[in-house]
């Protein structure tokens, strides 16, 4: 039996008007749904913090199984759910399975959350019991993009509910459904009390409400830094926390010592996976000297092999761009730096939504493809003479998401990535990797640091309160 019904996964009537959520790489509608308005979230937010308590006093063990039925339903419903995320994202087929994969173990680690001890005896000067305990914040606030919908909406889901709190998720309307309205069926299915998770398909509108909503006091966004910025000046006004995962500008240095044959695989798959539409790609290809002109010929040989097509209908490398305002935005920015003098080694061009995995040369500090993030299959290669301008390289501009740094001398590697500030860093590996169990987040433009992953979840999602607890009533001097 199919999980995703059509004519029930919006079990609420929005005022935001219809969209059609389209497949890009044929333009066909997929889905109509109907987005948020301001007046939803409100009310949406009001209906979650009137159901939150009830499930804050849930046992732990009530909310973990939850958890775990949520995990395995997104393994018993893995053909219908990758189809969705195949075709509403324009994902090849073995990365919706990642997503699919993780979707599972960050609802399994979550489980393990609710039961985590959460708190403290403290030494007090007074004849009292001092401690502290964590306690759910209450309503959590999910704003999530379209690029890896299901990781990037479920990883701040499951925590949030799992540590006793509800959510108010919005997922971007271009994927709607395999971002948001597959959680919301996966966890009614799961047994999870109606109220607690509710999905508002919407637009900047919404998503400004969100955050501003008295109810919502902790909101997680995942998106563009100058988004991320809005969202942030606004939580901060507001006297909210903001847990903020933004855009990057990844580095991978390959130094003197690097196994060319080995090299080129790595390098292409941190810039080209997913057609370069995650925030940890590799943006920046720092090359040494010595082996920048074979690296150079080598990867745009690659990106000339790929295949680039239908990711449904073809067994392909690259899928399409998720609509054409990014495909002219990386356009431009691959045609502004042809301008000022990069070399085109590879791709550049375009079918439709269709864009080639693309090499540029010859780049520096002024090229607007080295100097931004693309958010496309641009990969941008630049030399250099030792490891000290490797390490200023990697760290000049303003993102401090993910490090990759190739070496067979894995502990000079650790120490050069030492010097270079990102919230995440890879020796032998390019930038490109998520666990559930691991912590994620950058710094500087690429966020406010790690959020996801135990200990950084029950942080970003409760409260810690002061109890002390006396025999008698304490005395004072008046």
């Amino acid at each position: 039996m199919p999980l995703l019904d059509p004519k029930t996964w919006q079990s609420r009537t929005l005022a935001g008007g219809e969209y059609a959520v389209t497949e890009p790489a044929t333009g066909d509608t997929l889905a109509t749904v109907t987005l948020a308005a301001a007046e939803d979230v409100a009310t949406a937010a009001r209906d979650a913090r009137a159901a939150q308590a009830e499930w804050a006093k849930a046992p732990h063990f009530v909310r973990a199984a939850v958890l775990r039925k949520a995990g395995d339903l997104f393994a018993a419903h893995a053909d219908e759910l990758r189809e969705w995320i195949v075709r509403e994202s324009g994902s090849i087929p073995g990365k919706a399975d990642f997503e699919l994969h993780v979707a599972a173990q960050e609802c399994y680690e979550a489980a393990a959350l609710a039961s985590r001890p959460s708190g403290q005896i403290l030494p007090s000067e007074a004849p009292r019991l001092s401690y502290t305990r964590r306690v759910p914040v209450g309503v959590v606030g999910v704003i999530s993009p379209f690029n890896a919908p299901l990781i990037l909406s479920i990883r701040s889901v499951a925590p949030a509910l799992a540590l006793g709190n509800a959510v108010v998720l919005k997922p971007d309307p271009r994927t709607a459904v395999c971002g948001g309205l597959a959680l919301a069926a996966v966890f009614a299915e799961a047994g999870l009390p109606e109220g607690l998770l509710h999905v508002l398909p919407g637009g900047p509108e919404a998503g400004r409400a969100l955050v501003a909503d008295p109810n919502v006091p902790v909101i997680s966004f995942t998106g563009s830094t100058a988004a991320g910025r809005a969202v942030g000046e606004t939580a901060g006004r507001l006297l909210k926390r903001a847990h903020l995962e933004l855009g990057g500008n990844s580095a991978l240095i390959v130094l003197e010592d690097a196994d060319i044959d080995a090299v080129i695989s790595t390098a292409a798959w941190g810039s080209f996976f997913h057609q370069g539409q995650i925030c940890m790609t590799t943006g920046r290809h720092l090359v040494h000297a010595s082996l920048y002109e074979e690296y150079v010929e080598r990867l745009a040989a690659k990106a000339d092999s790929l295949a680039v097509g239908d990711p449904h209908r073809a067994q392909v490398h690259l899928g399409p761009i998720i609509d054409s305002a990014q495909l002219a935005k990386i356009q431009g920015l691959v045609e502004s730096s042809t301008a000022r003098g990069a070399r085109l080694a590879a791709g550049g061009t375009h079918e439709k939504l269709f864009y080639r995995p693309t090499v540029l040369a010859g780049v520096d500090d002024a090229t607007p493809a080295y100097a931004e993030e693309v958010f496309g299959p641009v990969a941008p290669v630049r030399s250099f003479a030792d490891a000290d301008e490797a390490a200023a390289l990697a760290a000049a501009g303003p993102y401090g998401l993910s490090l990759g740094i190739v070496t067979r001398d894995t502990a000079r590697g650790l120490d050069l990535a030492e010097r270079i500030p990102t919230g995440i860093a890879h020796i032998n590996d390019q930038t490109v990797n998520d666990e559930a169990v691991a912590p994620f987040g950058g710094i500087a433009a690429s966020g406010t640091g790690a959020r996801f992953g135990g200990e950084a979840n029950l942080e970003a999602f409760t409260d810690v309160r002061w109890t002390t607890v006396r025999a008698d009533v304490a005395p004072y001097p008046f």
